[in-house]
């Protein structure tokens, strides 16, 4: 795409993919969507096309590529998920599209620049010049007309650390792995999970986007290094815990074949209460063709109701366009699923109760 290819075009925000709610649909206000990496871009293109305002609240763990060059070399928050929750907001139009790509655009070679991806390099050098990287990442999104923010979940970069069993000759022996690409690469079993240092702040902008919200997505993701994260910084649990928002997980399609290799999806959710037991939320989101034995859903079903949630399974898995599956989340079938949780369109109460009955709603859960 050339800026010939652009000139003259109208850029008035209409997506070219039409995921956005249509009249008589529900949508949400606002969201707060938790995660990073490629789950929370999943994410966030749906709840972009579900809601008015979206928030993604990011991980800030990474030490690896680009992300873990700059935080080494500057000393700031690495970007590189950062980054990608910008892109995923960025408006569905010819013009947005551009931005896209060169935000993700990584260049080649050998030196320096070498591995290094654009929109790192511009968010590393707008937070030296505004002395803030939430300043950085506020006036990026100005510029790139998203309708929403991207936070990181603390103010400060953290390091991962992980118990993992079965890298020694014993293999009930558990070893320290420290750093969030050793651990998504580990080929043993994760166990547990802490962050470095332990009792790291949220920021102030990650509580409030989540104490406002309609709606709070938790997943889907790397769970040790992208999702669970999220559950060991005080400030954010604090904020799961008091939010009136409808507080839903979303499970990734399959196991991964680092960091839950063999997992069942009731030992996902297990995972998510053994790291954080104050945790609670409403509904769990599954995909109806990744759990289909009756056994497997009774299962799942009980582990839900540890975090005082309830499941529900539907079609959210992307296609190829020729009638195959994909292990990846359709942006428009997950914005469906969202909406279920919104009012609808045109409503004159928008500011009233979001927990409001839907016809054929068994998932929202009144507290």
């Amino acid at each position: 795409m050339t800026l010939a290819d652009l000139s003259g075009v109208d850029d008035p925000g209409l997506p070219v993919e039409d995921i956005s709610a249509a009249a008589g649909e529900r949508t949400l206000r606002k969201v707060a969507c938790l995660g990073g990496g490629h789950g929370l871009f999943a994410t966030l293109r749906a709840a972009r096309g579900a809601a008015d305002h979206v928030t993604a609240v990011v991980t800030v763990a990474d030490d690896g590529g680009s992300s873990g060059r700059m935080r080494r070399e500057l000393g700031s928050l690495p970007p590189g998920d950062l980054r990608m929750a910008l892109a995923a907001l960025i408006r569905d139009t010819p013009r947005g599209h551009l931005w896209e790509k060169t935000l993700q655009h990584r260049f080649g070679g050998h030196g320096a620049l070498a591995g290094h991806a654009v929109g790192n390099l511009i968010l590393g050098g707008l937070t030296e010049v505004m002395g803030s990287s939430i300043a950085a990442l506020d006036e990026l999104a100005g510029l790139l007309g998203v309708r929403g923010r991207v936070v990181p979940m603390s103010p400060e970069p953290l390091d991962l650390e992980a118990e993992v069993q079965g890298l020694g000759d014993d293999p009930r022996e558990v070893t320290a792995v420290r750093g969030q690409v050793a651990v998504a690469s580990t080929i043993g079993q994760v166990r547990r999970v802490r962050l470095i240092p332990q009792d790291a702040p949220a920021t102030d902008e990650a509580v409030q986007a989540i104490l406002d919200a309609d709606l709070v997505t938790l997943g889907p993701g790397s769970w040790f290094s992208s999702v669970i994260p999220h559950l060991l910084i005080p400030g954010i649990v604090d904020a799961l815990v008091k939010t009136t928002a409808t507080r839903v997980v979303i499970m990734n399609l399959v196991a991964e074949s680092s960091e839950t290799n063999g997992f069942s999806m009731e030992r996902h959710i297990h995972m998510l209460v053994q790291h954080c037991p104050a945790l609670r939320m409403d509904v769990v989101v599954v995909d109806e063709r990744s759990v289909q034995s009756s056994r497997e859903r009774r299962h799942l079903e009980r582990a839900a109701e540890r975090l005082g949630a309830r499941v529900i399974y539907r079609d959210v898995r992307e296609d190829d366009d020729r009638g195959r599956f994909t292990d990846r989340h359709s942006p428009s079938k997950l914005a469906d699923v969202l909406r279920e949780f919104g009012t609808v369109t045109g409503d004159s109460d928008r500011e009233g109760d979001h927990h409001a009955s839907h016809a054929n709603d068994a998932t929202v859960v009144d507290r």
